[in-house]
This record gives C-alpha cells, sequence and structure tokens, in this order.
C-alpha cells in the first residue's frame, strides 16, 4: 500500500522521529530510546516512513541506520511554499490596515 507523504508527517510521533534523525542517522533502537513506547511500534512509524520516502536505511554490518531523506523533504517545501506566499501577502495586507488604522486613530 503506498502512503501519502502527508498522511505520514500528520502524526506527532513520526515527526518526533523525522526531527531525531534530521541531524545524524541512528538505529531503531536509538531512536526507541525517545519513546515511551515499544521497539514494535517505532518500527512501524519507521516503516510507514521508509515507505513515503521520508527516511532511508542503510546497513553497517549488522546494525540498520536510519536517515532523512532530504531530497523528499525539499519536495514537501518546495509544495508548502505555494501557501507560504499567500500566508505572507495576506499578513501583510493585515499589517497595512492596522497601520493605516492607528495612523488615522492618532
Amino acid at each position: 500500500m503506498r502512503r501519502d507523504v502527508f498522511q505520514a508527517i500528520a502524526d506527532p510521533t513520526r515527526r518526533a522521529i523525522i526531527t531525531l534523525i534530521a541531524v545524524h542517522a541512528l538505529t531503531p533502537n536509538a531512536i526507541a530510546a525517545h519513546f515511551d513506547t515499544s521497539r514494535q511500534a517505532v518500527s512501524k512509524h519507521l516503516r510507514i516512513l521508509t515507505e513515503c520516502e521520508l527516511v532511508e536505511f542503510t546497513e553497517n554490518g549488522r546494525e540498520i541506520y536510519y536517515h532523512l531523506n532530504i531530497n523528499k523533504m525539499k519536495e514537501i517545501d518546495k509544495w508548502l511554499e505555494q501557501f507560504r506566499k499567500i500566508w505572507e501577502g495576506r499578513f501583510n495586507q493585515l499589517d497595512n490596515v492596522l497601520a493605516s488604522l492607528k495612523k488615522n486613530k492618532k
């Protein structure tokens, strides 16, 4: 089943995992140590993040290290940019209205 990337980042635990591995790659056990949940629950979150290509893993001997797929994160940022522009425009309009009201009040 192909999962949607936004479905994956909607979960606060998965967002926390992304934040953890954004700095450096971690093993599933190291990731699980940061949560008050089972190792199996963390593995399920990692599987979902991997299916959405937000997270990738590399094997080093017997250890598996999960790391952030920065290119996928850039895709999300690019999609969000359109909304960022809209919000900034609206905030600028609001600033202008508030400045005008403040000026007229004096």
